[in-house]
């Protein structure tokens, strides 16, 4: 059952398109297919022998809640680890995002040089389940980060760094008012460029690289819930939802890409640099991804 919905996933190709006005079809199986098979992975203890081999009865019991659905995944591995869940309820009591959050506000505010703002952008704060978008007009995929610093060029400011900083706290409060007001992730797919824009996302999400010749779907499609040392792996459905993120390891925000930035890294690759195409439509795959999720951001990771 795995190996079909995963195969299901991974080669869909984007000839199976119908009509002009149904360009999220593939998107949309690829979508139910990865929460089918999350939920019954995450199901009970009773199959989870077909999904964790490796790990001993004692352990599924101990450290694993089961019977998670839909919206449980919003929080990313807390979801189905007992340990993690406990640690994130008890720093999230005094989140050490919560300074950024205010910082965020104030930048939101604080007028440019021109006398406009970040408000005549968006003037509307609570987007951060918009992105990333397609734009139909350059053919291109827009983070969230990428739009903040056109903003600041349209404006005749300098743009930031696309990793952490001054935008990092802008997209904390951007998710944090969307949190507020219960916004959840809604990634549109509404052209033919758009849709191969996602099929380009999913198919290097699949693709196995670097010298350990793993895939992101390695870590967080097949090997979401296994332990690599003493941490347990994050799955797909749900993983944009909480950024930007504080890590510990970090001691600070960070964004999307800078997050993906990290994982090349960790799997043996020469990352992209943030902002770049390859990033930027992985991106757009992976959020759509969690399509239907609520906003759970900015949060706490290790």
């Amino acid at each position: 059952m795995s190996k079909k919905l995963i195969s299901s996933i991974a080669l869909i190709s984007v000839a199976t398109f119908l009509s002009a006005g149904d360009f999220n079809a593939v998107a949309e199986k690829d979508r139910k297919a990865l929460q089918e098979y999350m939920e019954k992975k995450f199901s009970d203890l009773k199959g989870a022998s077909t999904f964790f081999p490796y790990s001993t009865k004692d352990e599924l019991e101990k450290n694993f809640i089961w019977g998670i659905k839909g919206k449980d995944f919003t929080i990313g591995s807390y979801s189905f680890n007992k340990g993690g869940k406990s640690q994130y309820d008890e720093i999230n009591e005094m989140p050490p995002y919560e300074d950024a959050i205010d910082e965020g506000k104030e930048i939101y505010e604080k007028k440019f040089a021109n006398g406009k703002s970040f408000k005549d952008c968006y003037p509307d704060p609570a987007i951060a389940g918009d992105y990333p978008k397609f734009d139909n007009k350059s053919k291109t995929v827009i983070t969230l980060t990428n739009s903040i610093n056109s903003c600041l060029k349209d404006n005749g400011e300098k743009e930031w760094k696309k990793t952490k900083g001054k935008l990092a706290k802008l997209e904390a409060y951007f998710a944090s008012t969307s949190k507020e007001k219960g916004k959840k992730v809604n990634v549109v797919i509404d052209s033919k460029e758009a849709a191969e824009a996602y099929e380009r996302g999913k198919k290097e999400y699949y693709t196995q690289r670097g010298y350990l010749n793993l895939s992101c779907a390695s870590c967080h499609v097949q090997g979401a819930g296994k332990r690599v040392r003493n941490e347990y792996m994050s799955p797909l459905l749900g993983q944009t939802t909480h950024f930007p993120v504080y890590r510990l390891k970090w001691e600070g925000l960070g964004t999307l890409e800078r997050r993906l930035k990290g994982c090349e890294k960790d799997t043996g690759q020469n990352p992209h640099k943030p902002g770049t195409k390859w990033q930027n439509e992985v991106l757009y795959f992976v959020a759509y991804m969690s399509n239907g999720l609520p906003i759970d951001g900015p949060s706490v990771r290790k």
